[in-house]
């Protein structure tokens, strides 16, 4: 069994960026957010059935697009009311994808 030295880094160090997602992951969290903004259109007067959906479609997108602190803006903005008709789960997923492609033409 190997054994693997934890990685230490020093104050200042920069971290290693997050790798870009591939297509697939795009085309998968961008139909994740779809359906979700589709729902959360028909329960916008469910509380407690639009905060289960928002959640959940979170963690989706976290575990699809990894760490990525757009995710929590998108959160946020899905819990005011009156505000699901806005399709705000779409538009963190293609925010994600212009930063991306922007970080990665800088290089």
């Amino acid at each position: 069994m190997a054994h693997h030295e934890p990685i230490v880094l020093a104050a200042g160090q920069p971290r290693a960026p997050a790798a870009r997602p591939s297509w697939k992951r795009f085309a998968l969290a961008f139909a994740v957010a779809a359906v979700s903004d589709l729902i959360s259109f028909w329960i916008a007067f469910v509380p407690p059935a639009q905060w289960a959906v928002d959640l959940g479609t979170a963690l989706l997108l976290f575990l699809i697009l990894g760490r990525r602190w757009a995710i929590l803006p998108g959160l946020i903005f899905e819990a005011i009311p009156g505000l699901a008709a806005f399709p705000a789960w779409i538009l963190v997923v293609l925010s994600i994808f212009v930063y991306d492609d922007i970080k990665s033409r800088r290089r």
